[in-house]
């Protein structure tokens, strides 16, 4: 025989990430609920990406990146 018949696979993470205060651009238009990490921005004051609004500086509480 060949082994049991048992296949494991990996689907990533177990434990959730640490959520840390982070700094992010959010759209600032009442019909838009766009916002990007500050740390993804090329721009010193980006427009948002979805509707070409102008954005503002929020902090969230967000997942850690590695």
């Amino acid at each position: 025989m060949k082994g049991d018949g048992t296949v494991a696979f990996s689907r990533g993470r177990k434990e959730p990430l640490p959520e840390v205060e982070t700094n992010v651009w959010a759209c600032t238009s009442d019909d838009c609920q766009g916002w990007m990490r500050e740390s993804f921005s090329f721009d010193k004051e980006p427009a948002c990406p979805l509707c070409e609004a102008s954005m503002e500086l929020e902090v969230r509480m967000l997942p850690g990146l590695e």
